[in-house]
């Protein structure tokens, strides 16, 4: 008796449950509900676009007699850079980077010049982010311009370089000529202060150099993604 008991309470058990499965299936069906794991892609994180603008000004001077590849420098951001009316980069940002390339050419043999590359950018919240970026302009204060490769170029030899040579040659023919008293003279006093002034100037270089506070405008030269750059 009790067997047959436990075995027809068992029996109402099973059609209680799957009654109860029925109706929550047709409440799903009711309601458009469905019973399954959708699996969402992630959002690709969005990018500054190459060839963004960015202006900032220098913290640390640059020269090429005193800076050699690798040195780092730094800048501070001087105008937002935002995109879809929601600034990315505010003003005040940290830009940090390096010296690619030092070209110290002498005054008659091409122009000093600097390749810089900017690597990071860290906004005042403490955001991180990478930065490839290349030099496209220089604050003409600097005496400095930038090639379309990006290179810092400094100034070669230029007018007053030329008149000091003159009178450099000038006084070699008024001695010339004071101590022989004769044209000839003149003459060999003028290609020896000539020649004295041209090896001054091949082995004297002039400098490509940016002090801190020169404002400096690069681009990016690939998408900049806002995820947060490692240390």
């Amino acid at each position: 008796m009790e067997k047959r008991l436990a075995i027809s309470v068992a029996a109402v058990m099973l059609s209680l449950t799957a009654v109860a499965q029925q109706e929550t299936q047709a409440a799903n069906q009711a309601t458009g509900k469905v019973n399954m794991t959708v699996n969402v892609a992630p959002m690709p994180m969005p990018a500054l676009p190459m060839g963004t603008a960015v202006k900032m000004k220098l913290e640390t001077i640059l020269s090429t007699v005193a800076n050699k590849p690798g040195d780092r420098f730094a800048g501070r951001v001087t105008q937002d850079v935002a995109m879809n009316g929601k600034v990315v980069i505010p003003v005040g940002s940290s830009i940090q980077g390096h010296v690619v390339r030092v070209n110290a050419e002498r005054r008659y043999k091409g122009l000093p010049s600097l390749e810089l590359h900017p690597d990071q950018v860290v906004t005042p919240n403490g955001d991180k982010y990478t930065l490839n970026a290349v030099v496209v302009d220089t604050d003409k204060a600097s005496g400095t311009k930038v090639d379309d490769e990006g290179h810092i170029k400094g100034a070669g030899i230029d007018g007053r370089d030329k008149m000091e040579m003159a009178a450099g040659a000038g006084a070699g023919a008024g001695f010339g000529a004071l101590v022989s008293h004769s044209g000839k003279g003149a003459l060999v006093g003028a290609v020896i202060g000539g020649t004295s002034a041209v090896v001054y100037w091949l082995t004297k270089h002039k400098s490509a150099t940016l002090p801190p506070g020169t404002e400096i405008v690069m681009e990016l030269s690939r998408p900049m993604t806002l995820n947060s750059a490692s240390d």
